[in-house]
């Protein structure tokens, strides 16, 4: 028998066949798009993320001098118990406003992994149960818990008093005399005893008093959070030139065939935007993933033990110190409250700037973006199971995930 040779014209048709079969071979195919592909990327890119949204609770949100006071707070560790711990101490600038520990470390050390605030102002809730309605409400809890800041309200509307009373009434008005109430452990704490003992040893004026300074130092430090946000990375890069009619090799200038598959895997097979989706990549629900748990922390209840928590939050958006109407806090008064159903459920972190905020997890269980994966790979849950993913597969999906770093914008930057 002869074997007939491959003639010139059935050539580029055998080509085209290999092209679209293998993927990442380094074929023009890598980069191209369907209409409705297109569109899911368009809905990841950067330039679709919305206006900053309200924050009614928080009457000095978009105050540039709040924010500006902000700041200064966030990095004063002044506010800690050995005046060596600040919000910057564990949301490091240089690790994304995050750290590289697998549990945050303050005065203590805490039973969770620090969450990054690259975005932070479009989440309904914070922490990875959700405890907290409000950037600036989130920035209250960690001042008073004895293994993180390590210090009572009074103590820091002292500080407050003493370091910055003028830059403080400048934008919330006369600062009360706090300075008179000493630097006492007060407040109203149901984990210490002597401190709530101490508080109410204030009189209520005083306590009122108190109360607001704090507040407001957390309306100040939420106003600066606000500005931290996602800059352009390569994957936007690489959908502005799609969206500017870019193909084949101008595309492969931006991403490599290897990032290209891997985007393909992450907006198909894999299922990654059922939960990853719009240009923060979350959905910002919560959701129990079977995380093995951690040797150094007990099961972690998360969103069902978030849920009671924000509800009873004296600081939450229908609190006496909130700047709302009680109709402008619907995501309080429509919130799932069905704490069985997320019983160990966590929060869905933002994937920008994923690849440099090692360990994973909200106990960093998982030291690697591989072992990540490698996690869903095994999952017997439907909805992130990844058992059709091939070795390739993933080393596509880990390329790609490395394209959505970009600068981190903050006030000053």
């Amino acid at each position: 028998m002869k074997h007939s040779k491959l003639s010139v014209t059935t050539a580029p048709v055998v080509v085209l066949i290999l092209a679209l079969a293998f993927p990442g071979n380094g074929f023009a195919g890598d980069h191209d798009w369907t209409r409705d592909q297109v569109e899911t990327l368009r809905s990841l890119w950067i330039k679709s993320l919305r206006p900053l949204p309200e924050s009614p609770s928080n009457a000095y949100a978009n105050d540039m001098r709040a924010a500006v006071l902000g700041k200064k707070f966030f990095f004063d560790k002044r506010f800690s118990g050995n005046a060596k711990v600040s919000c910057g101490t564990c949301h490091r600038e240089d690790y994304a406003f995050t750290d590289n520990l697998p549990l945050a470390h303050g005065m203590g050390t805490t039973a969770r992994r620090t969450m990054t605030l690259i975005g932070s102002a479009y989440y309904p809730w914070l922490f990875w149960d959700g405890r907290k309605d409000s950037l600036w409400s989130q920035a209250l809890g960690p001042l008073e818990s004895t293994v993180e800041h390590g210090v009572s309200r009074v103590f820091v509307a002292s500080v407050i008093f003493q370091h910055y009373r003028d830059e403080y009434e400048g934008i919330f008005g006369p600062l009360p005399t706090v300075d008179k109430l000493g630097m006492l452990p007060a407040r109203p704490a149901s984990d210490d005893p002597s401190a709530y003992k101490a508080w109410l040893k204030y009189s209520l004026e005083d306590r009122e008093a108190v109360n607001r300074v704090y507040a407001n130092l957390g309306k100040a430090i939420g106003a600066y959070v606000r500005t931290i946000l996602p800059g352009t990375s390569r994957f936007d890069e690489y959908v502005a030139a799609v969206e500017a009619g870019k193909t084949g090799e101008d595309l492969g200038r931006i991403f490599s065939d290897r990032e290209a598959q891997g985007l393909r895997i992450f907006i198909s097979k894999a299922k990654c935007t059922n939960c990853h989706f719009g240009p923060l990549f979350t959905n910002s629900d919560f959701h129990n993933l079977g995380i093995p748990v951690s040797p150094k922390t007990p099961f972690d209840a998360g969103r069902s033990e978030g849920i009671g928590q924000v509800l009873a939050d004296e600081f939450n958006c229908l609190g006496p110190y909130s700047d709302a109407k009680g109709k402008q806090c619907q995501q309080l008064w429509f919130m799932d409250t069905d704490s069985k159903k997320y019983t160990g459920a966590m929060k869905t972190p933002t994937l920008r700037n994923v690849v440099e905020r090692p360990p994973y997890m909200h106990a960093g269980q998982l030291k690697t973006i591989r072992e990540v994966l490698e996690f869903y790979k095994g999952s017997k849950n439907p909805d992130i199971a990844h058992q059709s993913l091939t070795g390739g597969d993933m080393e596509a999906l880990e390329a790609f995930l490395g394209t959505l770093s970009g600068p981190v914008l903050s006030l000053g930057e």
